[in-house]
């Protein structure tokens, strides 16, 4: 369903204004400094390329975010959360509920998909008893 506030240009600020919170943040910001570096100017359009193909189907989005994810030192399935309540709130500064509500459920969606393919493993699991 489309959104009328949902453009590139939202889109932009969304992770402009989102990012700028997580390079605060005293958990994530870490994180992803090691990770970007100096680089944070085409980070922030290849965010802006992803977000645009996840809610308005662009297609400009070129990359393997599960990959991406894999390669960081240091994350945990809890920074998950963190980063998560940090998006809905953004979301929720910048768009009306039913907007900030999509892009919640996309990003719920999405950091399943990584925490499980991150964190999961099934051979792990040990058999329960009967």
């Amino acid at each position: 369903m489309p959104f009328a506030e949902i453009t590139d240009a939202t889109i932009r600020t969304l992770v402009d204004r989102f990012y700028a919170k997580v390079r605060r943040d005293p958990v994530l910001g870490p994180i992803f400094e090691r990770a970007i570096g100096d680089h944070w100017p085409e980070h922030l359009a290849k965010l802006g390329d992803f977000w645009s193909s996840v809610m308005l189907t662009s297609g400009r989005y070129k990359g393997n975010p599960m990959a991406a994810h894999a390669a960081l030192a240091g994350i945990e399935p809890a920074m998950f959360e963190r980063w998560l309540g940090m998006f809905a709130e953004t979301a929720g500064e910048l768009f009306a509920p039913a907007e900030a509500a999509a892009f919640r459920h996309k990003a719920e969606r999405i950091a399943e998909s990584l925490q499980l393919g991150l964190f999961f493993k099934p051979g792990a699991l040990s058999a329960r008893p009967a």
